[in-house]
């Protein structure tokens, strides 16, 4: 999908919906530039230079794909799901991921992939950045913030009653919990049969997503934007809002890059248990099924500490 900037109009491309059995990542709007993506490499690399990491464990699971580096930290992606992903001949076996031949990789190497044609080479990417992200976090903190642990992105997010409120993707707790509770509430999703009838009313069309982004003053973006690309496309489209969120599993623990960019809250997970995490992605598990393998945390920009 690409943004045709003289019309303010998304084409071609897809919006993917949300993991219905879990609240986890949403519809994300899929373009091909990813500077923020490449910052967050960029960053962490110079931050973790000093360590040798290898890649100990991939896992590729229906809703999320995981990764763990030899450091012992772990991290899951979204995992996309559509025809195109399929491996059925040479010719797109050529750009899957190098199945059976990616663990003892530097982990440097698969992070790369978070930039690829793939898109489930990008999922494990992100995954492996997420898992660096974790290192990173243990190390120095959340510069530029603070960590609430224990917290989902919408408890962080500080969202008032007069706010006006675009959601990319449909996450259904945060529906549940803003419907009725806000001075307005859009939904951008590719698939609004996907919603309760009574959510349909918030959808808003393709062709509505940047006035919708425009005009909000509070955005919620899927994680699952770092997967199917867009994220900068978002931000550059809400820089009117005064809360930039982004929510579910995929989210990172390194913060600096995305608060640089305009992401005020960042809701994720905090790994308690690599082992199982993995073993729950790889067993079909979505969000819901995370919390024997990890805690709620977010990491909030210090102009947003409320």
């Amino acid at each position: 999908m690409q943004f045709d900037s003289a019309s303010g109009v998304l084409r071609g491309g897809s919006l993917m919906h949300a993991d219905a059995s879990g609240p986890s990542e949403g519809s994300v709007v899929s373009v091909r530039h990813i500077m923020l993506v490449e910052k967050w490499i960029s960053n962490l690399r110079q931050l973790l230079n000093d360590q040798e990491l290898f890649v100990h464990d991939v896992r590729v699971g229906v809703f999320y794909s995981g990764a763990q580096v030899s450091s012992g930290h772990a991290g899951v992606a979204f995992t996309p799901r559509g025809v195109n992903d399929t491996v059925c001949c040479p010719s797109t076996a050529a750009s899957a991921p190098p199945a059976g031949r990616m663990l003892g990789r530097r982990a440097w190497e698969l992070a790369e992939f978070a930039l690829a044609e793939s898109p489930l080479r990008r999922a494990i990417g992100v995954a492996t950045l997420n898992a660096l992200s974790a290192l990173a976090f243990e190390r120095y903190g959340v510069p530029g913030g603070k960590a609430q642990p224990g917290r989902d992105a919408l408890q962080a997010a500080g969202i008032a009653a007069d706010d006006r409120v675009a959601m990319v993707g449909a996450f259904a707790p945060f529906i549940k919990a803003l419907k009725g509770k806000v001075a307005t509430l859009r939904i951008i999703d590719s698939h609004p049969n996907a919603l309760k009838p009574d959510e349909r009313q918030f959808w808003v069309s393709r062709e509505e997503t940047a006035d919708t982004l425009r005009h909000a003053s509070v955005v919620i973006i899927s994680g699952a934007a770092l997967v199917e690309g867009g994220i900068d496309f978002i931000l550059e489209s809400s820089l009117l809002a005064r809360r930039r969120v982004m929510a579910g599993p995929t989210a990172p623990l390194w913060a600096p890059p995305f608060f640089e960019s305009g992401v005020n809250v960042l809701g994720g997970i905090q790994v308690r248990d690599p082992a199982l995490l993995l073993t729950i992605a790889s067993q079909g598990g979505s969000g819901y099924f995370f919390n024997d393998a990890a805690d709620k945390i977010s990491l909030v920009r210090e102009d947003a500490l409320n």
